[in-house]
């Protein structure tokens, strides 16, 4: 009765997965593409031609549009009339990659003369406008 009983189990199909193997196999995947993907990321390799001229420097030259108390404007210290500024602007940005500007302006200047140069800056096609201050006095 054993070895009938022993055939009659080997014949009958087995309904567990055997989960083991197929960890074993996942294992060996993770790895093998955890080594391959930094690989393909490289691209191609190319040999570039070699030249004697001197690399461009990555930073821009800053430009200050300053405006006085006699509502005299300046590009760093070029003077220059309000209603130039934004033919002058857009020809200094044109080939620039950022696009911003500081503006200095005189505590006295009328408000309204410092938003008409702020709509000529916009105009011009200049995304970024910084403000420069000065740090406030500490009162006793």
């Amino acid at each position: 009765m054993g070895i009938p009983s022993l055939r009659r189990a080997a014949a009958r199909p087995m309904s567990d997965i055997n989960v083991t193997p197929l960890v074993d196999v996942m294992l060996v995947l993770l790895i093998i593409f955890m080594i391959t993907a930094p690989m393909m990321q490289q691209g191609i390799d190319v040999n570039l031609p070699k030249a004697a001229a001197r690399s461009l420097s990555s930073e821009e030259e800053r430009i200050v549009l300053t405006i006085t108390s006699g509502e005299k404007i300046y590009i760093n210290k070029s003077p220059i009339r309000l209603e130039d500024l934004r033919k002058k602007l857009a020809a200094i940005y044109a080939e620039r990659t950022h696009k911003e500007i500081f503006l200095r302006a005189d505590k006295d200047v009328p408000y309204g003369f410092v938003v008409r140069a702020m709509s000529e800056i916009r105009q011009a096609g200049i995304d970024r406008l910084g403000m420069i201050t000065e740090p406030p006095t500490e009162r006793r």
